[in-house]
């Protein structure tokens, strides 16, 4: 898998998703010589209750940590496009569609990492719709899509339909954990104390639940969006 996609995108509704969701696998594909590319839609900040000038402060904060974070994961600096936190259902889905179309076309990415559509975030669900719309498979180069868990979003989310996040393939991360935690301490703002599911003790213990399902010590888990072979 790392040696055949050399182009890698990852796109997260918001920063931080990208490290909670990828994070150590993301390392896993920069190790072995993969260029990737992180995509955030919204800004993860807007929604919340303080004053413009604090909330800008926030926001310019939240990027340098994502700054870091891709740097720590030796990924490419990240592209922000800004939309408002929590509001991207107030925009015609086409409009991310051709913002993400104009650059998976620029960069042709072979593999994509996004969210669940299952997750019970509202920009979680529309950034998997976009990113489903944007890469139609005829005439593009996008071979493999991959959805990730983000926790306080995708466990949350409980209901019986069918499109709930059962995952189908693991990334041992055993070798990239480390990078994992790092990058995800760079968004101090965003953990939260045990129990809580975006805590590093439970973050800590889902990546080892996962592993225990391959028979490591870390994993990640996906759920297959689509393979072309």
């Amino acid at each position: 898998m790392f040696e055949k996609h050399k182009k890698v995108l990852v796109v997260a509704a918001h920063p931080d998703d990208e490290v909670l969701g990828c994070g150590g696998t993301i390392r896993k594909f920069t190790k072995k010589g993969a260029k990737v590319k992180i995509l955030f839609i919204s800004d993860g900040e807007t929604s919340r209750k303080i004053k413009n000038e604090k909330r800008n402060q926030k926001i310019n904060l939240r990027k340098k940590a994502a700054i870091k974070a891709a740097s720590i994961l030796k990924a490419d600096k990240p592209i922000f496009l800004d939309y408002p936190d929590n509001q991207l259902d107030k925009f015609p889905l086409l409009k991310y569609v051709k913002e993400l179309e104009k650059i998976i076309f620029k960069f042709k990415p072979d593999l994509i990492f996004t969210h669940s559509y299952s997750d019970l975030n509202i920009d979680h669900k529309i950034t998997n719709n976009a990113v489903i719309t944007a890469t139609r498979p005829i005439g593009k180069f996008v071979k493999t899509i991959l959805f990730f868990e983000i926790p306080s979003s995708t466990e949350w989310n409980f209901t019986n339909d069918k499109k709930y996040f059962r995952p189908n393939l693991y990334c041992n991360i055993n070798d990239t954990v480390k990078s994992k935690v790092e990058a995800l301490k760079q968004y101090k703002s965003e953990l939260r104390k045990w129990p809580h599911p975006r805590s590093l003790k439970a973050i800590n213990l889902s990546l080892k639940k996962n592993g225990s399902v391959i028979g490591c010590n870390y994993a990640e888990a996906f759920v297959v969006g689509r393979i072309i072979t």
